[in-house]
């Protein structure tokens, strides 16, 4: 009985025993628990809270950068526009050069001398061993009754390329001729940019705020919109200058001492052409404003595409590549952006831009009146097909796409600038 005692007593002792390390294991489970959860809530907590933190800074980033574009005016604007457009069309003014000359040529504008040919049909019998060493100007063999005739091979005169261009444009006219027209150029480009791209900041940021406080939603298409806008203004206040840009860059002067006609001479030129008395004092002032509808259907389409794509790439490069930090972020950004998307534009839209050229360097105003866009670009495709509508498109894309790079990057860069002094 008391062995029998004894082992129930044990057999009681263990059971709470076990009872009481089962609680304090249950209990401390239950502690553990409790601190884990605990710790995990404060990492969350944590994490939201630098979340937040980062939000806000982005947020504050976005209020700060807006509201110091809104203090930027419309004369910083464009004083900063004008200076990137003095860059860059001083930089890509050969590649225009070989664009329209290759372009006049398809048009059929004569690159070869008017003595030599005369002197060639006069002559039928002359002797073509004279063209056997293929010398060009300035070193030709001469011809002639008294041997002073120079006479060059016809490749001499015909281009074949853009680098051909440049090779027989140097040396034939010298280094200085690759930049001809580059003053029309900067008197383009300066008051053209210093309206183009102040206008289309104004336009976009007045689509989006229209656009956040009504209940339709325009944001996506505000680049489109108003770059359209801005380009037909800029296109319409400096058509002269670009009709006498592209005469300059599409004529040629090989003659040794003397000097090709500058702006004033080919405006007053285009003017004075033609018979005076068939054409009424408003239509000579018309002939200044010579293929701005060509020029309107190339740079509209050419902004809507340029913006459109621009933007996208240009903010998923500062956003997703995290550049908007610093100056050089920026500068790469909107240099690949605008390198691209002028790129783009510019092949899309190089049939206008022939269709351009060609009617801006007809001489005959009777002719350059009465001609249609829609009508060229006909002619051009029934006569020359898909060549002759993208003629010149190399050396088009080539200046284009670092031309609206090196714009874009200046004028956003002066922004940046602007924000930080703002701050």
């Amino acid at each position: 009985m008391a062995c029998l005692a004894r082992a129930e007593c044990t057999s009681s002792l263990a059971t709470e025993s076990s009872t009481q390390f089962t609680g304090k294991s249950s209990s401390a489970a239950s502690n553990g628990a409790s601190l884990d959860r605990a710790a995990l809530g404060n990492s969350t907590s944590q994490t939201l809270a630098v979340a937040r933190d980062q939000n806000q800074n982005i947020s504050t980033y976005e209020n700060r950068k807006r509201a110091a574009e809104r203090d930027m005016n419309f004369k910083d604007r464009a004083v900063s526009a004008a200076g990137a457009a003095f860059v860059s069309a001083i930089l890509v003014n050969p590649l225009d050069v070989a664009k329209v000359r290759l372009q006049a040529q398809a048009a059929g504008v004569p690159y070869q001398e008017p003595w030599q040919y005369a002197y060639r049909h006069a002559n039928t019998n002359l002797d073509n061993k004279i063209f056997a060493d293929g010398k060009c100007p300035p070193v030709c063999p001469r011809g002639g009754t008294a041997g002073v005739v120079p006479l060059c091979p016809p490749d001499c005169f015909r281009y074949k390329g853009t680098l051909d261009v440049f090779y027989k444009v140097v040396r034939q006219e010298g280094y200085l001729r690759l930049w001809r027209g580059t003053n029309a150029a900067l008197a383009i480009a300066i008051p053209t940019v210093g309206i183009y791209l102040p206008c289309y900041d104004v336009l976009k940021e007045s689509l989006e705020r229209v656009s956040e406080r009504n209940s339709f939603n325009i944001k996506p298409y505000a680049p489109l919109l108003a770059g359209s806008v801005a380009r037909s203004l800029a296109c319409i206040a400096c058509a002269p200058m670009e009709l006498a840009r592209t005469r300059m860059q599409a004529q040629k002067e090989i003659r040794f001492g003397v000097r090709p006609p500058g702006i004033w001479d080919t405006l007053t030129g285009a003017l004075s052409a033609g018979n005076e008395q068939a054409l009424r004092h408003s239509q000579r002032v018309r002939i200044l404003w010579t293929g701005v509808g060509a020029q309107l259907a190339r740079d509209v389409p050419f902004s809507a595409i340029c913006w459109t794509t621009l933007e996208p790439i240009r903010g998923y490069l500062l956003e997703e590549w995290n550049l908007k930090k610093n100056a050089a972020g920026i500068l790469a950004a909107n240099i690949s952006a605008g390198w691209a998307a002028g790129s783009i534009a510019a092949a899309a839209t190089c049939p206008l831009d022939v269709a351009k050229t060609r009617r801006q360097i007809e001489k005959d105003p009777q002719k350059a009146l009465s001609a249609s866009t829609r009508q060229l670009l006909a002619r051009v495709w029934r006569e020359e097909g898909l060549r002759g509508l993208f003629g010149g498109v190399v050396p088009r894309v080539a200046r284009a796409g670092p031309s609206v790079g090196i714009v874009v990057s200046f004028y956003e860069l002066l922004k940046y600038y602007v924000n930080h002094q703002a701050e």
